[in-house]
């Protein structure tokens, strides 16, 4: 298991250097933004409707044009239509800043349309508190995590604003409207305070460029979030889910050299005479056939919470208990040599009933102290253990063919694994004092599959 750690996996997020695939996902944390967008706009129509609804309607019996739920009418039908579109896809860019312009725009409309409602000058919509909404419209912007559509609402709502006062100044003409500095008279009356309209203004723009600063650094912040992830999930592919787990929330920098003494197992197995089937296949069955026998031992090995150390060639070594320590390890390997030999025997009846040429694979597992750590120099590191019961585990497997079984262990990691509560299914063949090549001396083996 080997890692570049030379410079982090990712590094400042730059967008247009982005992986397609990281940036299709972004891509797709932005479409449920403009869902959630779109059901948020059309709550906001649903409460104006209601509110309308409710409202006592203060209009003079004369009072022939009702614009307010023409507006609104239009407005929950442009929602309705964004809702459909966000959930098929659709989210281009010209059409959600088309959106905004329309979200301001109804607003802004349906605010002008209150002094024909009620039959009042044009300045009185200048007090409506209805512009209010354009905060959240605005804030609405923020869930796609995009500064330019921020600023793009702030804009037209500042603009939308100023062409309102421009058309409430024009069409005041009564002695009792038109321009005054009096707050008092401003606010019991129809006159306009300029400054006050301006206030409103400010605030949309100032507020507006705060969040969108804001949105700057998240959106990097996002796509740091995203690459990241990206970069779990793809070291999860190389390798055991609880060594990337280790490299991406590690305090510090991880440095060759570091280990710790772990209580542990090890497992390997092997396809018996690979190498001589292997120098007349084809490549690409050759791999194909390495794919389908790695596919079925490894899922089993992870199954009862093996972790894959390497692939080498036809031969897997996993370990239980270095790379997450448990209490369990010996047992649980043992465990899992029983399940791997099922699969395997079902591998070579398969092969068998398909005319293909059916292999045995051999098992063996070794426990005890080793030392589990990351080896290797600055320019790549790479996660692996050491120690006696890794020798021995290797050793093991080959001493299958010599003592014509198909997995063996040792007396002691039998009897490791019977005091952390492993039962055997079957009767175990003991056979004491055997010769292992490379060993030295004769080790007390256990047959845990004939």
């Amino acid at each position: 298991m080997w890692l570049n750690l030379t410079k982090p996996p990712w590094g400042r997020p730059n967008e247009r250097a982005l992986p397609p695939r990281v940036a299709a996902a972004i891509r797709g944390h932005q479409l449920q933004s403009e869902i959630l967008i779109a059901w948020a706009q059309l709550l906001v129509g649903a409460t104006w409707a209601g509110l309308y609804a409710l409202a006592p309607k203060t209009a003079g019996a004369t009072s022939m044009i009702e614009p307010v739920p023409f507006a609104l009418g239009l407005y929950l039908a442009f929602s309705i239509l964004r809702l459909i579109l966000a959930y098929r896809g659709f989210a281009a860019a010209w059409f959600l800043a088309l959106s905004v312009l329309v979200d301001m725009s109804i607003l802004m409309a349906l605010i002008w349309s209150f002094h024909i409602q009620y039959e009042q000058p044009a300045a009185f919509y200048l007090k409506a508190p209805t512009l209010l909404y354009v905060f959240i419209f605005i804030a609405l912007r923020a869930l796609r995590f995009s500064a330019g559509f921020v600023l793009l609402a702030g804009a037209a709502a500042a603009t939308g604003w100023l062409l309102m006062l421009y058309y409430a100044l024009a069409t005041s003409t009564a002695p009792n409207m038109g321009v005054t500095r009096d707050y008092v008279a401003y606010m019991t009356s129809n006159h306009i305070l300029i400054g006050a309209e301006f206030d409103k203004v400010i605030t949309i723009l100032l507020s507006t460029a705060i969040l969108a600063i804001a949105l700057w650094r998240a959106r990097r912040l996002l796509v740091q979030s995203v690459v990241e992830g990206q970069a779990h999930q793809d070291l999860e592919r190389f390798f055991a889910p609880e060594i990337a787990h280790q490299i991406v929330s590690a305090e510090h920098r991880i440095q060759a050299g570091q280990g710790e003494i772990r209580q542990a197992a090890v497992l390997v197995c092997d396809i018996r005479g690979f190498t001589p089937l292997a120098m007349g296949m084809d490549p690409a069955d050759l791999m194909a056939l390495l794919a389908d026998y790695q596919g079925r031992m490894v899922s089993v090995i992870q199954a009862h919470g093996g972790s894959i150390d390497k692939f080498m060639g036809d031969g897997i070594m996993a370990t239980f208990g270095a790379a997450l320590p448990t209490e369990t390890f010996a047992a649980d390997a043992l465990r899992c040599v029983a399940a791997l030999g099922a699969a395997a025997k079902d591998w070579h009846e398969q092969r068998k009933r398909n005319g293909q040429l059916a292999l045995d694979i051999g098992f063996a597992v070794s426990a005890g102290p080793l030392i589990f750590g990351a080896v290797g120099d600055a320019e790549r590191l790479e996660f692996t253990v050491i120690g006696e019961p890794v020798n021995l585990a290797a050793k093991l497997e080959n001493a299958n063919k010599a003592e014509a079984v198909t997995a063996l262990s040792t007396s002691e990691t039998l009897a490791l694994a019977q005091a952390q509560g492993y039962q055997p299914q079957q009767f175990l063949q003991h056979r004491p004092a055997r010769p292992v090549a490379g060993t030295g001396a004769p080790v007390d083996l256990v047959v845990l599959l004939p």
